[in-house]
């Protein structure tokens, strides 16, 4: 790893800890960025998940500081998500390269246009046991085997179910997701990591920049135009990418 790769690694990481914890995409970046620096899909794949083990730690801590509640529920959430990302992974190892890199084009198009649309506007409510249906958990095992498989974007689908189905306010949408991204990624990364496809300089490197990112976002009371700014730098970002991979 030369130094600038380092440093790439530790600005685009930090991008996308802060996009993370505030939104959904820094995934869309950083998995790029692996392949771009010479790993293969699949180890970039896994090396990914260092970075988003240890940042979803970092987001994580800092939001229990500052006072986090429903733990108990979003843990319930993650046991769906647990056993769906095992799946996830164990697919994402028998995908060959080739159509693993057209399944990220066409995720991350997908997911710029889904950035673009606007949250309606929901009356929120406090989330209670009876409102984790059969529906719900089933939802959760869908994102967990979409993020044990390729993560990009997972975000995007937590504001689906958690903010649109149980009609959870987007401060409390962050922290339930957060913590159940940090609980499926660990076993999917142990996958990975039994299968030698984690890249352990590049993942902590990438790692240190995306928990900077993390604590930042938890720390930082965005504007709405800081938030409009930040997106649409992450999709002019993500064009950018996509047009890399297309030209291979």
């Amino acid at each position: 790893m030369t130094l600038l790769e380092a440093l790439a690694l530790l600005a685009i990481g930090t991008l996308a800890g802060f996009i993370n914890v505030l939104s959904a995409g820094g995934s869309m970046l950083t998995l790029p960025l692996l392949m771009f620096l010479g790993l293969p899909p699949q180890a970039a794949n896994g090396t990914n998940r260092v970075s988003i083990a240890l940042q979803s730690i970092s987001a994580v801590t800092s939001f229990l500081r500052a006072g986090a509640r429903y733990l108990g529920l979003s843990l319930r959430l993650s046991v769906p998500a647990v056993v769906g990302s095992l799946l996830g992974a164990w697919l994402a190892l028998q995908t060959d390269d080739a159509l693993f890199e057209a399944i990220l084009i066409t995720v991350m198009a997908c997911s710029a246009v889904l950035m673009l649309l606007p949250q309606p506007k929901l009356e929120t409510r406090t989330l209670t046991p009876e409102h984790l249906t059969p529906a719900v958990y089933l939802a959760m095992f869908a994102i967990g085997l979409y993020g044990g498989f390729i993560q990009v974007g997972v975000g995007i689908l937590f504001l689906v179910v958690l903010y649109r189905m149980l009609k959870i306010d987007l401060a409390q949408v962050n922290v339930f997701k957060v913590l159940i991204v940090l609980v499926y990624t660990l076993p999917a990364l142990a996958i990975f990591l039994v299968n030698d496809q984690v890249r352990w300089g590049y993942g902590l490197v990438l790692a240190a920049g995306s928990m900077l990112g993390a604590w930042l976002a938890v720390k930082v009371n965005m504007s709405p135009r800081g938030a409009f700014v930040v997106k649409w730098l992450t999709i002019a970002v993500i064009v950018v990418i996509i047009l890399r991979l297309l030209l291979g």
